[in-house]
């Protein structure tokens, strides 16, 4: 949807409204049965004729479509299938129609003119939109001297060749007014010594003027041949004699000023801008009439239908000034020699002595009316507004930026001639790049499934408490098997000296289970006993085994120690695993997040063809702007403080741009209010009214912008 869109829909209902009643339908019928009883045409709502028209004005209805308007080819070729751009202009044959009939046709040219309407509205708002960055490229071009510097360089050899072009063409001029001078200089002798030649052959004989003419005739062909290579080469030397004279007088001075001068660089921009905003200003002037001007059908204060006896007369005569509007915005839009208010008053002019308008015809000519405009219609839709688009095409082609070739010569000439010096380092140098390519492949794909899945997996294992992912720093089960050999270990050895372990010749089994408990707890009492007894006699207890024994229990019973502080530390790093877990996934956080970086900065700052959510924001504020400053240096009257054509239509089409901007950008209910306020911006005309509504949007909507 847009505002075009929204236009053309609401003046397709009023259609509706004001010439169904005509034809005696209501507002919302959709059969063909007329309702009120209008004499003899009572009937005739079911003729053939006049159901064909219908059906055909209901398929030029927009009130089924997504773009407001339907295609061109499309209102084309109902109108030629109406068959009223083919009717005879007879006058009787028009008299002779039902009154039906009539309202019928002019029902269906309403309509068609409708879709007309929004089509060339849809046309002129398509050729603002590029012009404006087209002025905005030269903006950037006279507002930096690096830039004029670098446009003067890439279009140097554009001017040199309109320069070359031009000293060629004087040099044919030049050459053509000698050449004309060498015929006339030539001719005067020949005429002369062809009366002298008359004279004399009136006294000669028959015989001899014969014999003398066809000697004379060998002469004046062997003659003729030196003359045409004396010409020939004179032609040749005069030629190259003009050329250099031409050159010379286009001195080396001008050449240098030509090409080098960052001046006339600027003074070409400058120009080429100045003409883009005079083509910009007419488009937007021509917008500006047909929405103030064009289809201004008007119904009653009140709502109520006007009588067909009083009203119908006033709209037909709409759709005819309407028509002559279009054709004569058509005609004007592109004579950039006037001003604006030299446009507006050909516009207007041109429309109040256009010819085919029913005040320019008599009375008996009234029933011919839908058929003239059928035909003004299809001239419109086949000549008018393709010759308008492709003629401003023309003159934004022409003036607006430089085409690629000429922007990007000099990066290509540049690259054509080192382009021998890359292809022999690249050959020279072609197994090194190739395992350099192949190097960074390998280190790419080893930092991703080294760096990036496997501490994914772990993580994700962490957080399922996969056993086989947990983090340790000793063999699952050791320090139990250690600790049930020591405690075998001082079992046996308490059984073996029972003297030592308990001060008895005997233990029982509750002093060994007393014993079992206390190695549990890291007590080795009785080994430690045995230890200190053997040490009073060291080489007995070592030749009896005793001392190896306790010190080899007491390695055991260290290596035991060992184990319980490493599982206590063991026990610390298993709290932690998921941090652990995260921090080896810290590389390829640091590589995403570099990556979202760069790929931020290079939407940013890179090209402006992204119109992401941040980007929309950003060029909606711009607009925004634009609209404020157009109202702000807009000129209005003075009687009813209305702005000017040209500002409504450049604020028409920034409203047209900041609609298709808030799509997707907005809530659904937010969007809805949005489209309502620039709605009522679009409609209204006087100053204060437009301030109030843009500050309204700017201030309603800013969380958004």
């Amino acid at each position: 949807m847009s505002i075009v869109a929204d236009r053309v829909r609401r003046l397709d209902a009023l259609i509706d409204k004001v010439s169904l009643v005509q034809l005696g339908f209501g507002e919302e019928d959709d059969n063909l049965h007329l309702r009120s009883n209008r004499g003899g045409d009572f009937h005739l709502a079911s003729e053939p004729r006049v159901t064909e028209l219908l059906q055909i004005a209901k398929q030029l209805s927009s009130s089924s479509l997504s773009l407001g308007h339907i295609s061109k080819r499309r209102i084309r070729n109902l109108l030629i299938e109406s068959g009223l751009a083919n009717e005879d202009q007879n006058e009787e044959l028009h008299a002779e129609k039902w009154m039906v009939e009539v309202d019928a046709e002019w029902h269906l040219v309403g309509k068609a003119t409708i879709q007309t309407y929004g089509l060339l509205m849809s046309s002129l708002l398509d050729q603002i939109k590029p012009l404006s960055d087209d002025i905005w490229y030269w903006d950037e071009i006279l507002s930096s001297y690096p830039n004029s510097l670098l446009y003067t360089m890439q279009s140097s050899p554009v001017r040199m060749g309109e320069w070359t072009r031009e000293v060629w063409r004087e040099s044919l001029d030049r050459f053509n007014e000698w050449r004309q001078q060498q015929l006339e200089h030539r001719s005067a002798p020949r005429s002369r010594r062809e009366s002298r030649t008359d004279r004399e052959g009136e006294v000669l004989t028959a015989g001899t003027s014969s014999t003398q003419s066809e000697s004379g005739s060998g002469d004046k062909n062997a003659a003729a041949e030196s003359v045409t290579e004396i010409n020939l080469t004179q032609q040749w030397r005069e030629f190259y004699g003009i050329v250099r004279e031409s050159m010379t007088e286009k001195s080396l001075g001008n050449i240098r000023r030509v090409l080098g001068r960052v001046d006339t660089g600027r003074s070409d921009a400058r120009r080429k801008l100045a003409r883009l905003q005079k083509l910009r200003e007419m488009t937007a002037t021509g917008l500006g009439v047909l929405l103030d001007e064009g289809l201004d059908i008007r119904t009653p204060d009140d709502g109520s239908v006007v009588e067909a006896t009083v009203y119908h007369e006033e709209w037909r005569v709409v759709l005819e000034r309407s028509v002559a509007l279009m054709d004569s915005i058509l005609r004007g839009s592109l004579t950039l020699e006037h001003n604006m208010k030299e446009f507006e008053d050909n516009i207007f002019s041109g429309v109040q002595h256009d010819p085919e308008l029913s005040i320019h015809t008599d009375d008996a000519a009234q029933a011919a009316r839908p058929a003239i405009l059928a035909r003004r219609l299809l001239n419109i839709l086949d000549e008018g507004i393709p010759q308008h688009a492709v003629s401003t095409s023309v003159l934004a082609r022409k003036n607006g930026r430089p085409s690629r070739l000429v922007r990007y010569w000099i990066p290509a000439i540049a690259l054509l001639l080192s382009s021998s010096t890359i292809l022999r380092v690249l050959v020279n140098r072609k197994a090194d790049i190739i395992n350099w390519i192949r190097d960074l492949g390998a280190t790419t794909r080893d930092f991703w499934f080294n760096w990036v899945v496997e501490p994914i997996k772990k993580v994700i294992g962490t957080i399922r408490h996969d056993e086989a992912s947990e983090i340790a720093i000793m063999s699952r089960d050791s320090l139990k098997a250690d600790r049930e050999s020591l405690e075998r270990m001082v079992v046996e050895f308490s059984r073996d000296n029972p003297d030592i372990a308990v001060g008895n010749s005997t233990i029982t089994e509750a002093q060994v289970a007393e014993i079992r408990t206390r190695v549990k707890e890291g007590d080795v009492t009785p080994i430690l006993k045995a230890y200190e007894k053997d040490l009073k006699k060291p080489f007995v207890g070592a030749i009896r085994g005793d001392l190896v024994r306790s010190v080899l229990i007491q390695v055991q019973k260290t290596k035991v120690d060992l184990e319980v502080a490493i599982s206590g530390i063991d026990a610390l790093l298993k709290s932690q695993e998921l941090v652990f877990g995260f921090i080896g996934l810290t590389p390829g956080i640091l590589v995403a997040v570099s990556i979202g970086i760069i790929q931020y900065f290079r939407t940013a700052f890179g090209s402006r063809k992204g119109l992401r959510r941040g980007q929309r924001a950003r060029r909606t504020r711009r607009v925004l702007r634009k609209m404020d400053r157009i109202l702000t240096e807009a000129q209005h009257n003075l009687q009813d403080n209305t702005i000017s054509y040209r500002d409504r239509g450049l604020l028409v089409c920034e409203a047209h741009v900041l609609r298709n901007l808030s799509q997707g950008n907005l809530p659904r209910e937010v969007e809805k209010e949005f489209i309502e306020d620039l709605d009522e911006f679009a409609k209204a005309r006087a100053v204060p009214e437009l301030f109030r509504v843009l500050d309204r949007i700017r201030w309603a909507y800013s969380e958004y912008f």
